[in-house]
């Protein structure tokens, strides 16, 4: 079965059927062209949304090293690479299915339009035949009774008495001459109705019937190759699968490398001071009798109770404000940070060296461009000049000269503080048999676990011996507990040396003791 054997005389309806086809086509393209704008804007959220959680700067990098913060780094780049396959989805549908369907829907419009053509001008070839006869046949019939009618007149004549012989010969010459004519008509109407039959034969059987069976094909040929961008809709998606299985298995996995345990050891790494915790309270025995009243002096103060160390930021203070009372915020900052603690010191200079590390990769980088670039000018003049970017090249070389001196300098420093945490450790151990002497010179029983972290008394109960002499250079104003005041040019003995923590205890003349700054004074041979 097919169209021309079936559908001869439904013109109209094929007309319809075929424009409904191309209209269905149409109908797909728009679609999938919605999809992808869907899977578009899909894909530009999901990079913004990832772009926006995605942590920057040294902080964040910092931060970045625990477990569970790289993992969520982790799954952020797996949701823009899932980004980044959705808009491969997009980007092959609209090539595959749209923009192929669209070149395919305008070439089965222009075969529709020479098909639908070539009917109307067999019907219009057709219907001229059927005119043409009619014409003749028209003209057979007129023809015709003419002839009769001449006929009819010669016979008339001839019976006529009162006619002459020569009227007779004309009525019977016109007759025949009529007749005559009317014979050749019927033959021209003959032969014309033969062609039209055949002609007609030919439309209904042949031609129109090959027409229709193009269009037929032509319409199969749609709903296959519709059927194939059905199916490409699906395997589109399909293709990229596995790769987005990959990233879900990426956030998976991710997921799964969190440490709960690894993160709290990191968390101590980087926070520890290093330093040990407060000893007990010792216990004040006052029931051994009233002892004699001190005296004012200032080398006899009461005791007092030592401080707990201050949790609060509000109020926290690094180890040498609480053992000698100072406030080391205040005082300027050193440049390889010797100001502070042996762990807050290895961790900002390990800091400062990957900010040089960065920045010299940077610069390298920047070095690298350049370079590469004046190769290209010096291959291809006409694209630049090669001695404009010498003014870039020189001051990017003296900058990662500048990088790498800043890089060995703080590396030095940092190697420094690692090997200098026993000697931390031996003025640590001082300071604590300290703490202790003067707890059995004020007669409170001597707690072997006693550290650092009790502050100071003001005054000490056993007399010690200057162990040398210095002169003030500078006037200094002992604001904080457990300094003193001092002016320049006087004269100070020196009760306690500095022991690398840039302070030292010296007794004035007056009998007030307290720390002052090494760098204030100098040696009295």
């Amino acid at each position: 079965m097919d169209w021309g054997s079936d559908l001869w005389d439904q013109y109209d309806v094929i007309d319809k059927h075929t424009q409904s086809g191309l209209d269905l086509v149409e109908r797909y393209i728009k679609f999938v062209k919605e999809r992808t704008e869907i899977e578009q804007s899909y894909a530009k959220q999901l990079r913004s949304l990832t772009k926006k959680y995605t942590k920057r700067g040294s902080k964040d990098e910092q931060d970045c090293k625990f477990s569970n913060h790289a993992s969520f780094q982790e799954i952020l780049n797996e949701l823009n690479d899932y980004a980044g396959q959705r808009e491969l989805i997009a980007e092959n549908m609209i090539t595959g299915i749209c923009v192929e369907l669209t070149k395919y829907l305008q070439e089965l419009k222009q075969e529709r339009k020479t098909h639908l053509s070539d009917v109307k001008k067999a019907q219009q070839n057709l219907e001229a035949s059927f005119k043409h006869l009619e014409s003749t046949k028209k003209r057979f019939a007129k023809e015709w009774a003419e002839a009769e009618k001449a006929t009819q007149q010669a016979e008339k004549t001839e019976n006529d008495l009162n006619a002459t012989r020569l009227d007779v010969e004309k009525a019977k010459h016109n007759a025949h001459a009529r007749t005559h004519t009317a014979e050749e008509c019927r033959s021209d109407y003959a032969a014309q109705l033969q062609k039209y039959n055949k002609e007609q034969n030919f439309f209904y059987y042949t031609e129109i019937p090959q027409i229709f069976n193009q269009l037929q094909d032509m319409d199969e040929r749609r709903i296959r190759r519709l059927a194939e961008g059905y199916c490409q809709f699906s395997d589109i998606e399909k293709n990229v699968l596995p790769i987005i299985s990959k990233c879900l298995e990426g956030i998976s996995t991710a997921g799964g490398k969190t440490n709960e345990k690894q993160d709290s050891m990191l968390f101590i790494e980087q926070h520890k001071s290093g330093f040990e915790r407060p000893s007990d309270v010792e216990f004040e025995d006052y029931s051994q009798g009233i002892k004699p009243a001190t005296s004012d002096s200032s080398l006899n103060p009461p005791k007092v109770r030592a401080k707990l160390w201050p949790f609060s930021k509000k109020h926290k203070v690094n180890l040498k404000s609480v053992v000698f009372g100072l406030d080391f915020e205040k005082l300027p900052a050193a440049e390889d940070f010797s100001h502070l603690p042996p762990e807050q010191r290895k961790k900002r200079l390990q800091g400062k060296i990957d900010d040089i590390n960065k920045d010299l990769q940077k610069a390298q980088d920047q070095s690298d461009a350049l370079e590469k670039m004046k190769g290209v000018y010096e291959q291809n003049p006409q694209m630049g000049d090669p001695s404009s970017l010498e003014p870039q090249i020189t001051e990017t070389a003296q900058n990662i000269g500048r990088l790498r001196g800043e890089l060995a300098k703080y590396e030095s420093w940092l190697s420094e503080a690692i090997g200098g945490e026993e000697s931390s450790n031996t003025i640590n151990n001082n300071t604590q048999h300290r703490l202790t002497c003067a707890h059995i010179s004020s007669g409170v029983a001597a707690d072997p676990t006693q550290n650092i972290y009790t502050e100071f008394d003001d005054e000490f109960d056993d007399i010690e011996t200057p162990i040398g002499q210095c002169t003030a250079l500078y006037t200094f104003e002992g604001n904080s507990e457990g300094t003193i005041s001092i002016t320049e040019g006087e004269l100070l003995s020196i009760m306690e040396e500095d022991k690398g923590d840039g302070w030292m205890r010296v007794l004035r003349a007056s009998g007030e003791e307290g720390y002052i700054p090494s760098s204030y004074v100098k040696l009295t041979p």
